[in-house]
């Protein structure tokens, strides 16, 4: 029987989504299951890992009940995922010693703070290319090894493993036979060396983590392992197409070319350009990674991230309970002709890039007694579009390379109001996916090329479809006075 379909996995931040693609490029069938977040103190963030594999199975059982295909039909599993996010585990039961620490918590930063009084953050950049903060995942392992009751020793002996939750995934679907990553996720570690291509001991050592407990790092196409789904199937699959969602993003947007560049907008933001074979060294708040291990090279990105863009809207929506539903922000922030002066800083975890800022803190500035519901929900709207600009700018100024476009892909690219504004702020054009969920189709993408379900990437290019383009519809002036509110409210909380 022919294998037409793919099965792809994203495990995002807030849920996993399990989503079916047929061979011509068209989403056949998706489900989505959330996890618990849990917020034990102040600007810190876990997820239970087992709770994770849980519910990707749950998500996968959903979707071949719904779609009713058979698995010899399928080809194969890809799988993306949340990054930086990481658990420790024992290698012997496989159980997770503590919850996953997650990208966004700032429980790490004294162990950052302690390396940069010791001198070490060029060291740190100069190997991964990365700024030294604890959103990457190399001092959260270090926390854990040093708070959680006999981890390091255990570690020391050789019996925890690490890893980011693909890897923790790809060990779970294969039985714990296979312990790895791939080079995208590996990269965003720091404890991976981006030119050198492999574990740095020395980064191992500034971070006190035994290199034993690293996994293996593969390139994206390859295949990582066979899985049956937990007994879902009645034949084992191959894993393959294994990349960190933002890179799944880059690539699900055919952007195989210097200089083109996504924006992905989740519970945070990630923006990234394609910059060849050959790394940039920057500066001022952006970061380089790699983009992808595939077809037997390594090619890297520049990249700015975002700590809240879409969740913004969501805490307007579950905690302060402004509007009944996110999709209620963009038609309410669009009743109003401007936000009368307010602006939203979202810096609920610290600022991310070009700032990177951990001290910082959420503000709404610039209110006054006539600012009303809508005008708070806008200037949250807006804070989105301004972060975007600020990597962005910093990108085009870092790289020497001129932006031609901006391909966008998320949920909350789906808000009309915020994609508008975003090609307001930018002054160009904002090219929607007739797909939102490029990560999991990116990483469907690579797989399929890896199974000869396409044999050319040329072939991937020709599923390539936009739904909409959002083109500036502001003077230059108007543009430049609504940034420098912006930077004038960044300068009340950035120290």
């Amino acid at each position: 029987m022919e294998k037409k379909y793919i099965l792809a996995v994203d495990q995002s931040t807030s849920g996993t989504k399990a989503i079916l693609f047929h061979h011509g490029g068209e989403r056949i069938c998706r489900c989505s299951r959330d996890h618990t977040q849990y917020y034990p103190q102040p600007g810190w963030v876990e997820h239970d890992a087992e709770e994770i594999y849980q519910r990707t199975l749950d998500a996968i059982h959903d979707v071949l009940c719904e779609s009713s295909i058979s698995s010899d039909e399928i080809a194969g599993l890809a799988l993306t995922n949340q990054r930086e996010t990481v658990v420790v585990w024992d290698r012997e039961t496989g159980r997770p010693v503590s919850h996953a620490v997650v990208w966004q918590c700032r429980r790490s930063a004294e162990i950052c703070d302690r390396l940069k009084q010791d001198g070490l953050e060029n060291t740190v950049r100069d190997k991964t290319g990365l700024v030294l903060s604890p959103y990457f995942s190399a001092s959260k392992i270090q926390w854990i090894l040093d708070h959680v009751k006999g981890a390091r020793q255990k570690a020391e002996a050789g019996k925890l493993l690490f890893g980011t939750m693909d890897t923790w995934l790809v060990w779970n679907l294969t039985g714990g036979k296979v312990h790895a990553t791939d080079y995208s996720n590996a990269s965003r570690t720091q404890l991976f060396n981006i030119y050198d291509l492999c574990w740095d001991r020395e980064l191992f050592h500034l971070f006190s983590i035994p290199e034993c407990m690293a996994p293996e790092v593969r390139y994206s196409d390859e295949i990582f392992g066979y899985t049956d789904l937990n007994g879902m199937l009645d034949r084992k699959i191959p894993i393959s197409g294994v990349l960190g969602d933002s890179h799944a993003a880059l690539f699900g947007h055919n952007c195989f070319q210097k200089g083109m560049a996504k924006a992905t907008y989740g519970t945070g933001s990630s923006v990234m350009m394609n910059i060849g074979a050959e790394p940039i060294r920057v500066g001022n708040g952006l970061v380089t990674s790699i983009a992808w291990g595939a077809f037997n090279k390594v090619e890297y990105a520049l990249e700015g991230d975002v700590n809240f863009s879409a969740d913004t809207i969501k805490w307007l929506a579950e905690d302060l309970e402004l509007i009944e539903d996110p999709s209620m922000a963009g038609p309410l922030a669009a009743s109003v002709p401007g936000t009368d002066g307010v602006f939203f800083v979202p810096a609920f975890a610290g600022l991310g890039a070009p700032y990177w800022d951990n001290g910082a803190r959420a503000a709404i500035t610039g209110m006054t007694r006539g600012t009303r519901k809508a005008h708070v929900v806008r200037a949250a709207e807006e804070s989105i579009a301004y972060q975007i600009k600020d990597i962005v700018d910093q990108i085009r100024k870092e790289s020497g390379m001129e932006l031609k476009e901006l391909r966008v892909d998320g949920g909350a690219s789906r808000d009309n109001f915020l994609m508008q504004f975003q090609a307001d702020m930018l002054d160009v054009p904002i090219v929607r996916n007739k797909i939102s969920d490029l990560s999991a189709f990116g990483s469907a993408l690579l797989a399929g090329l890896a199974w000869k379900v396409w044999d050319s990437v040329k072939d991937v290019e020709k599923l390539h479809a936009s739904d909409a383009v959002f083109h500036s519809k502001i003077t230059t002036e108007r543009r430049e006075a609504l940034y420098c509110g912006w930077k004038a409210a960044i300068a009340r909380i950035h120290t």
